[in-house]
């Protein structure tokens, strides 16, 4: 069972997401929380699998939530869940240790998905969040590269294509998993894409990476 815990400032919200989330088979709702200071008391007190953060709340804010509880419980992902889209949010946000950012008008199958793949350390960005990233990040290059990326992008996603997540990779490659995000946000913005598989595809395409083996 995926336990996940609720963090928003708005009773009917709160309780609209975690009915939503608790009817799956695969998850249960710990805990419910109506500002930061809560949700990370609770948090530690839970040990969810998933926290689903709200930014703004009174007294600490979501991000300041999401980085005491990702320094405190590594194993606990943070998922936030949010109205606000500003460049400056969603970066605070995953330099916090956020392991996604959705917006509030995700349909249910897609947040429902997206708790699954927090869950399993895997970076979840709603599609208007990702094309910001990759504005913020992609940065004009004076010629065309063949290869874009650093050497420890292009470790962090050969680890990737092994299947390995992030937490996986971060053990592997000895840095931290919000360090893995952040070498993946790059990737994503360099290789023009906004999930994994793609940016293994560009790599691939791209000679980067070996194509797959064939028998």
């Amino acid at each position: 069972m995926i336990r996940v815990l609720v963090a928003d400032d708005h009773p009917i919200v709160r309780s609209g997401l975690a009915g939503l989330l608790d009817v799956e088979t695969d998850m249960t709702i710990v805990g419910e929380a109506g500002d930061g200071e809560e949700a990370v008391a609770r948090a530690t007190a839970l040990r969810p699998d998933v926290v689903l953060m709200d930014l703004r709340m009174p007294g600490l804010d979501g991000v300041g939530a999401t980085r005491r509880i990702t320094a405190a419980l590594p194993q606990t992902r943070v998922l936030v869940l949010t109205t606000y889209d500003t460049d400056d949010d969603i970066v605070h946000a995953v330099e916090a240790g956020a392991t996604g950012y959705l917006l509030k008008d995700t349909p249910r199958p897609v947040l429902v998905d997206a708790v699954r793949s927090a869950a399993r350390g895997e970076t979840v960005l709603a599609p208007p969040v990702a094309a910001r990233l990759v504005s913020r990040l992609r940065t004009p290059a004076p010629a065309p590269l063949v290869n874009p990326l650093t050497p420890r992008e292009v470790e962090v996603l050969r680890a990737v294509a092994r299947g390995l997540s992030n937490a996986e990779i971060g053990r592997s490659l000895f840095i931290g998993e919000a360090t893995v995000k952040t070498h993946l946000l790059r990737v994503f913005a360099k290789l023009g894409v906004d999930d994994r598989t793609r940016a293994v595809t560009a790599a691939m395409e791209l000679g980067i990476l070996p194509p797959p083996a064939t028998r």
